[in-house]
């Protein structure tokens, strides 16, 4: 990719997305900022035990920590940015910088759909095959998972790069969104994009309802083996473990699906902005809170964690 072609006349964008709060900026900022520091503190303390804490060495528990720590990096590529939008007057990025803040938002993105097709398959694995799970859903197993999928989001991301820097740009240069996102950029080129925006459609669309349906599936066949135990007891707690990643998967791939695989038009690009901000701080928020309000053992070891530090302080 040739972010500096001499076709493009244009060096930097400014981000006009933040223009929509009008005067509660400072406010936002405010907000903004406490909910950011909440993400953090909850997603360190979520990654910090299942480190930390033997009992949680198991498949299901690294899926968990990879997904923490890429939505995490998700958050730097577009929270700080943010907040300092918010109280700059001429919110600028430059050319080359839109180009690797878009490729590392949707390399993160990518990886994070596949690790939660991971995470359902590793649901499916325990439910439907427990006797064979400790050879299907191995560490190593886990490892060359979590390798390929970041790879796979690295490469999806560059073929979206490809796709909307190799056009011109001659302006204007504002960005209606508060980060480089696929359409409010792509609106920016001065030539056609009929066939561009199709194939950054298609790509979208191929990652998201491939991903949903990966997961679909292997809930029908988690759903048939639930109905099967006898217990109810049984069903309970094999139910449990599926409701986490269930909200999870609900709360991502909604938002997802809305802001991309939906027609695009000038006057949907604010309502974008702000189901993209539900996305870049919901998400990563509910997700550490999801686990460990429903998960015993992982509040458990946060209790083992916090009492031992206390401990270790006192003596």
């Amino acid at each position: 990719m040739n972010y500096g072609s001499n076709e493009s006349s244009v060096t930097e964008f400014i981000l006009l997305g933040v223009s929509i709060f009008g005067k509660t900026r400072t406010f936002l900022f405010l907000i903004f900022s406490l909910t950011y520091c909440t993400i953090l503190i909850f997603n360190i303390t979520v990654m910090s035990v299942i480190l930390l804490d033997q009992t949680l060495h198991s498949p299901m528990y690294f899926l968990l920590l990879a997904l923490s720590i890429s939505e995490t990096c998700t958050t730097f590529v577009t929270i700080p940015k943010l907040l300092v939008t918010l109280l700059t007057a001429n919110p600028s990025i430059s050319f080359a910088g839109c180009a690797v803040q878009m490729f590392s938002y949707f390399s993160l993105g990518a990886n994070n759909c596949f690790l939660l097709v991971t995470m359902a398959y590793d649901r499916y694995a325990a439910i439907c095959h427990p006797l064979q799970y400790q050879v299907l859903m191995d560490k190593r197993v886990c490892a060359k998972v979590i390798s390929a999928s970041c790879v796979a989001g690295c490469l999806i991301a560059l073929s979206l790069d490809f796709l909307i820097f190799k056009l011109p740009f001659c302006g204007p240069n504002g960005i209606r969104h508060f980060f480089c996102d696929l359409s409010p950029v792509l609106q920016l080129a001065c030539t056609d994009i009929h066939l561009t925006n199709t194939g950054v459609v298609l790509v979208c669309a191929i990652v998201l309802l491939g991903t949903v349906i990966s997961i679909f599936v292997s809930y029908i066949y988690i759903l048939l083996a639930i109905l099967r135990i006898d217990s109810s007891l049984g069903r309970q707690k094999a139910f449990s473990t599926c409701v986490s990643h269930a909200s999870v998967v609900i709360t991502h791939f909604g938002c997802a699906s809305f802001v991309y695989l939906r027609p695009k038009s000038a006057s949907s690009l604010d309502l974008d902005t702000l189901i993209s901000l539900v996305y870049v701080f919901l998400t990563p928020l509910l997700n550490p809170v999801i686990y460990t309000l429903r998960n015993k053992e992982v509040k458990l070891a946060i209790e083992k964690l916090l009492r031992n530090s206390f401990c270790s302080q006192k003596c």
